[in-house]
């Protein structure tokens, strides 16, 4: 009987370890082409915002504690400022930034996004990197009808309604998606709020 138990420990041990080897390669193998995938869908989303660009380096003073606070002292408490990147032309003269935001508030899961913010202070765009909303409602945000709201605008922040907008400051929600609509809202203003507290 002892020597079963021994035996079935053996071979449970061995299934243990060798499992262990295994996805330890796996990992190693996929870990640096996923990296690779990561940085592109990045540098596209980045590019989608600031097409004036031509390269973006990661701006030399950012603290991420400090972003997200400059985000929660304005009011978005549940958006965190992930990284901020100098859009800089092509002979090295800054642009203005890609501000990168993950809200906490979508209704799915979290949504991360990348809004280009002129040095004037203007929002090009904003385009997410990470989003699982509802297809046909919440995915909307990602319609260029419903970015064209925030474009071109040189704003403090941006508020939702669920009217036709009448102010330049208003974001008409999206029909059945006004959790999504105030997610992506919150985060642009956060990362108007991290730009303006870094002299924009």
């Amino acid at each position: 009987m002892n020597n079963k138990i021994v035996h079935d420990a053996l071979i449970l041990t061995a299934i243990t370890l060798i499992s262990g080897f295994l996805l330890g390669l796996v990992f190693a193998v996929t870990k640096e082409p996923i990296a690779a995938a990561e940085e592109a869908n990045k540098q596209a989303a980045y590019k989608e915002v600031f097409q004036d660009a031509d390269k973006f380096e990661e701006y030399a003073d950012f603290d991420a504690a400090a972003a997200t606070k400059a985000a929660a002292d304005a009011g978005y408490v549940n958006d965190t400022v992930d990284a901020a990147q100098t859009a800089l032309d092509s002979s090295g003269n800054p642009l203005g930034y890609v501000i990168t935001v993950t809200s906490t508030e979508g209704s799915q899961a979290n949504i991360t996004l990348s809004v280009g913010i002129t040095n004037d202070g203007v929002v090009n765009s904003y385009a997410a990197t990470a989003i699982s909303e509802t297809p046909g409602l919440g995915m909307k945000v990602e319609d260029a009808d419903f970015k064209a709201q925030f474009e071109g605008k040189d704003l403090e922040s941006y508020t939702v309604t669920k009217t036709p907008a009448t102010a330049d400051n208003e974001i008409e929600a999206i029909s059945g998606a006004t959790i999504s609509s105030n997610a992506v809202t919150n985060a642009v203003n956060a990362a108007l709020a991290y730009y303006r507290s870094i002299g924009g």
